[in-house]
């Protein structure tokens, strides 16, 4: 097959672009290139999507697959009223982020499925902020179905991913902090909330379900997630995945919010943590993507190549580097004092 990736030298686009080399493809990857080269035996086109001629070095081509990861609705709708005639099916990779949140007019279900309700599409061609990263992968979406007819074109909605190479750090975090304790104790904080659900997709059974997809021309749309589990239950593999002996310190979640520790992502956070309201952003129902072949390899080997590969960049232990997601050292042992001192 020749597949294009639009996208293919970050994270996803990448183990995208493998995945298709792998299996012997003839892969193009259009991208601005500011996150490196694709892998090697892929074309590379260096396009920037803002530009008006970004598609002109692949447009006068006919593609069997084109695999598109963008965010912005500008770049979707450019990309598929050019390729449309060119291309005789689209993967599109959009995101679990697109469901309506309780607060938001969403059910607020654990174990929904595709046909719960999502954010009105983003008008606008750029998003502006995270907060329209819903919206904006809804309106990429019905772009992609509009140019392309549902007859050739699949949605792929996927979950938090995680593995080798995570930059949001997310799935990274417990693993590096159990294999790095901040403390001679081994005291590791976590907030007190073992049954919140956590779903985690790992990044190279997402490239390979993408792939397949390209392959057997999947239409429709599929939540595309790792198993649900306890949060407890995610620990306890994270532990094992590196080894660790030591103590879990469970802080109240109030108590944990009121010292401004944030919860999910970001510096400063507890990752995966989620707040009651917010606990079906990991629980989504994917049984139609297993059913249409999905694989999914074991939460360990995930959260252990993820942790391995961290440490190998030296990018995301707990003791080195700017944290993109979770406590520093200094952080988490003030925090722990002062539980101790309160209790």
């Amino acid at each position: 097959m020749r597949i294009l990736v639009l996208g293919g030298t970050a994270w996803v686009g990448r183990e995208v672009v493998g995945e298709a080399l792998r299996r012997g493809h003839d892969v193009t990857a259009l991208a601005r290139g500011e996150a490196g080269a694709p892998p090697d035996g892929a074309r590379f086109v260096r396009a920037d999507r803002d530009a008006p001629d970004a598609y002109a070095a692949v447009t006068g081509e006919d593609w069997d697959a084109v695999v598109d990861l963008a965010t912005h609705p500008g770049h979707v709708r450019a990309a598929a009223s050019v390729l449309a005639g060119r291309a005789r099916h689209v993967v599109y990779v959009s995101t679990c982020s697109v469901y309506l949140r309780a607060n938001e007019g969403g059910t607020g279900d654990l174990g929904a499925d595709e046909s719960a309700p999502v954010h009105p599409a983003l008008a606008a061609d750029t998003m502006a902020s995270l907060e329209e990263y819903g919206a904006a992968k809804v309106a990429c979406e019905e772009a992609v179905r509009s140019a392309f007819g549902e007859a050739r074109s699949f949605i792929a909605r996927p979950s938090l991913i995680g593995g080798p190479g995570d930059p949001s750090q997310r799935t990274t975090y417990w693993p590096a902090r159990f294999a790095h304790p901040s403390n001679p104790e081994r005291q590791v904080l976590v907030p007190d909330t073992p049954d919140r659900p956590t779903q985690v997709t790992d990044v190279r059974d997402l490239a390979a379900f993408l792939v397949e997809a390209a392959e057997r021309r999947f239409t429709g749309i599929a939540n595309v997630t790792g198993e649900t589990l306890p949060f407890s239950e995610h620990l306890s593999i994270a532990q094992r995945a590196v080894g660790w002996s030591g103590t879990l310190v469970a802080a109240d979640e109030a108590w944990i919010a009121e010292r401004e520790v944030g919860y999910w992502a970001g510096p400063r956070s507890l990752p995966l943590w989620l707040p009651t309201e917010l606990v079906a952003l990991a629980a989504h129902d994917s049984s139609r993507a297993v059913a249409l072949g999905l694989r999914r390899r074991p939460l360990e080997q995930t959260l252990r190549d993820g942790a391995d590969q961290a440490a190998a960049d030296a990018v995301a232990g707990p003791t080195t580097g700017e944290r993109r997601a979770g406590l520093t050292d200094d952080a988490e042992r003030a925090l722990l004092a002062e539980l101790a001192a309160d209790a």
